[in-house]
C-alpha cells in the first residue's frame, strides 16, 4: 500500500495535525475510509476538509494516489448543486493553461493565491468575532417598548388636546386631592 503524502511545503512545521486518513477507492466506485472503517461519499470528503481534515485517496487495486482526481470531483458535484463558486472565465483560463509551457507556475500560484486567501478570510472572521462580542446581545422586548414611548410621545405632539400621559395622572391625583380638601372643609 502506498504511503500517505509528505507534509506539503507551504504547511507549518512542528504544528501537531493528525496524519491524514487514508481513503481506499475501489472498482465499484466505493469510497472507504479506513479510520472509521465505513463507506464514505464525496459530500463526506467535502465536508471532512471544511472541517480542516486532510485525506489522501488510493486507488484500492493499484495503490496509485489519486487525491487528485477526487477532489477534482468533488468541485465537479459542488458545480452541478449550483454552488457555482468558479466563474466561466477562470475555468476557461485553466483549461488554456494545460499544456501551455508557463503551465508549470499555475499550481504554485494558485496555491500562494488560495492560501495568502484564507489568511485574510481567517481575520476578517476574527475581527468580525471579535467586533461582534463587544455588543450585547439584543434585547427585543426593550427596544418595543422604547419605540412605543417614542410613538407615543410624537402622537402627543401633534394632538394638542391630549396632554401627555404623565399629566393626565397627575391632574387626576390633583383632582382627588382637592376633593378630599373640599369634603373637608364642607364637614369642619
Amino acid at each position: 500500500m502506498a504511503q500517505p503524502r509528505p507534509v506539503e511545503e507551504g504547511a507549518e512545521a512542528g504544528r501537531d495535525t493528525p496524519p491524514p486518513v487514508v481513503v481506499k477507492k475501489y472498482a465499484n466506485r466505493r469510497l472507504y475510509n479506513t479510520e472509521s472503517s465505513s463507506y464514505v461519499t464525496l459530500e463526506d470528503l467535502a465536508a471532512m476538509i471544511r472541517q480542516g481534515r486532510d485525506f489522501v485517496v488510493y486507488d484500492a487495486k493499484t495503490g496509485e494516489d489519486i487525491t487528485r482526481s477526487v477532489l477534482t470531483q468533488i468541485i465537479v458535484e459542488e458545480e452541478a448543486k449550483g454552488r457555482n463558486l468558479l466563474p466561466e472565465s477562470f475555468l476557461r483560463q485553466l483549461i488554456s493553461f494545460y499544456g501551455d509551457q508557463l503551465g508549470g507556475l499555475l499550481p504554485r500560484y494558485l496555491e500562494a493565491t488560495m492560501g495568502a486567501f484564507a489568511r485574510q478570510h481567517e481575520q476578517w472572521r476574527a475581527q468580525m468575532q471579535q467586533a461582534m462580542g463587544s455588543f450585547k446581545p439584543l434585547d427585543f422586548a426593550e427596544i418595543a417598548q422604547r419605540n412605543l414611548a417614542v410613538f407615543e410621545r410624537a402622537l402627543g405632539l401633534f394632538n394638542p388636546f391630549r396632554p401627555p400621559a404623565g399629566e393626565v395622572e397627575a391632574l387626576r391625583a390633583e383632582v382627588e386631592r382637592l376633593k378630599a380638601e373640599l369634603a373637608r372643609l364642607r364637614g369642619a
